[in-house]
């Protein structure tokens, strides 16, 4: 009795498992990832805005809200580069394309980078991949808008490192000493 033209019901236990434990430690990868983002009503309350009185200040304003907020500014950058390449859809998918290498080759990495047998460093792959992800994106021909956008996310981000009080954050542990290093001497 042969089984010609049947077609599996299943795939191997051994493939799902795997496919469900590189999924799962993705999630979690992600998840660790966006878990450094600081709550978004944390970093609008309007009763934390007011201007610095001195250029002291805001130097040390600005240093301790790009060190506590820093996931939240990457995310306020890429929305603004997004909203910017909607007019341009070749560029959107590019971006979108080089977001899911960022994913795949920095983000859910769990091992070193070995490519030909040679062995890199996350250092190495994260210049590689911005210096990549920028010359892609300047090749599709939407220049000016790429580095518009990039200097409107550059003001915006300094504008509300500026002006968000640094002295009703609540850092967790691992960043109290990089927030106390950065807040300004007392006066």
């Amino acid at each position: 009795m042969t089984s010609y033209g049947t077609i599996p019901t299943s795939s191997s236990p051994a493939a799902t498992s795997v496919n469900l434990e590189y999924i799962s430690r993705a999630k979690e990868r992600i998840k660790e990832g966006l878990g450094s983002s600081r709550p978004w009503s944390e970093m609008v309350d309007i009763h934390s805005f007011d201007l610095p009185r001195s250029f002291r200040e805001s130097v040390a304003r600005v240093r301790t809200n790009l060190a506590y907020f820093s996931m939240n500014y990457v995310i306020v950058a890429l929305g603004i580069v997004l909203l910017s390449l909607l007019w341009h859809p070749i560029s959107l998918i590019v971006f979108l394309v080089m977001m899911a290498v960022w994913l795949f080759l920095y983000f859910l990495r769990d091992e070193p980078l070995v490519i030909f047998g040679r062995l890199f460093s996350d250092k190495v792959v994260l210049i590689v991949l911005g210096v990549l992800t920028i010359v892609v994106l300047l090749f599709t021909g939407a220049t000016t808008e790429i580095l518009s956008a990039l200097l409107v996310a550059a003001v915006v981000v300094l504008v509300h490192a500026v002006v968000r009080r640094t002295d009703n954050l609540c850092p967790d542990e691992e960043a109290a000493g990089l927030l106390r290093s950065a807040s300004p001497p007392p006066s």
